[in-house]
């Protein structure tokens, strides 16, 4: 049962303290996320305030915003230079699996994510898995890394059989905590529901890309809808 009574707030439950965001597009001006320094640092002091410990920030790279990883890195650099508060900030990316990405990883220009550097956050469309899916996920690991598959809830082609045969291939899962409380829809709310009751669920991330989604996730909060599954959240089952 959650333990948690109606109306409180996130910073009042303590459901985020000292949890990692594996994926946030809080990185300003530089893909569909956050366009603004300011608005960058308004949602990291909120991350402060909910006693979260430490960001990846994941900006996209695909062929229609295909980031450099040069340019990202001195952007992060230019976030760091801006943010005084207690909220670790690190530099990954998020890679759709396109053609570009397939260049990239031939010639190892990659933002990897996690301590080690050995995994990459990877995403597809929502609606179509990529023509060589399977391939470029074995490519992945026959060059050293760990495939972490960004929103599997939200890919509305995947079976709950495609999930367990991903799995079985050790490719791993990372939901979006605002998946679970609709944000994205019931659908993406069944499914990653589902995931986390089955033990799929690696690492969690908010996938934020403006500070309302923040102000919207709290009114799901203080509306005390069924949370209890967010609780397990806070330990995921493997960390990169």
């Amino acid at each position: 049962m959650w333990p948690f009574k109606h109306h409180r707030s996130i910073r009042q439950t303590g459901m985020l303290s000292g949890m990692t965001d594996w994926h946030s597009h809080i990185l300003f001006g530089v893909d569909d996320g956050v366009p603004d320094v300011g608005e960058s640092l308004e949602i990291l002091d909120a991350y402060a305030s909910f006693g979260i410990r430490r960001v990846w920030l994941t900006p996209h790279i695909m062929e229609d915003m295909p980031n450099a990883t040069d340019d990202l890195r001195q952007r992060f650099n230019q976030l760091r230079e801006a943010y005084s508060g207690p909220v670790e900030l690190r530099l990954a990316a998020e890679n759709m699996l396109d053609p570009l990405f397939e260049k990239r990883l031939e010639e190892g220009d990659l933002l990897p994510i996690g301590d080690r550097g050995d995994h990459l956050l990877v995403e597809t469309s929502y609606v179509n898995a990529p023509l060589r899916f399977r391939e470029l996920l074995r490519e992945i690991k026959s060059k050293g890394y760990f495939p972490v598959l960004a929103h599997p809830e939200r890919y509305r082609y995947m079976t709950e059989d495609d999930y367990r045969s991903l799995r079985a291939e050790e490719i791993r899962f990372q939901t979006n905590l605002f998946s679970l409380v609709g944000i994205y829809g019931q659908d993406a709310a069944r499914r990653a529901s589902w995931l986390l009751r089955q033990g799929m669920i690696d690492i969690c991330g908010s996938d934020i890309h403006k500070a309302s989604m923040l102000r919207f996730f709290e009114e799901k909060i203080r509306a005390d809808k069924d949370l209890g599954s967010l609780a397990s959240l806070s330990t995921p089952q493997t960390h990169p």
